[in-house]
């Protein structure tokens, strides 16, 4: 499942949980939020850049020591 991050709709009156911005385990199919949990203003869902990297756990070399190749 995705996160995703919401911040308040430009209200200064809002908790720091939707001002300052929070994230949000949610599935594909399920709606976005309209209202922040903590203090029910409004919120956006914001555009986030996927987080895709090299393996942190060394696995590609540990592949290819063993032979295979990474397509």
């Amino acid at each position: 499942m995705p996160i995703y991050e919401y911040r308040a709709v430009g209200d200064a009156s809002s908790c720091y949980n939707c001002r300052d911005g929070f994230e949000v385990l949610q599935a594909i199919s399920e709606a976005p939020l309209t209202t922040c949990p903590a203090c029910g203003k409004p919120v956006q869902r914001m555009i986030s850049a996927p987080a895709i990297g090299a393996s942190e756990s060394n696995f590609d070399d540990r592949a290819k020591n063993a032979g295979f190749s990474k397509l």
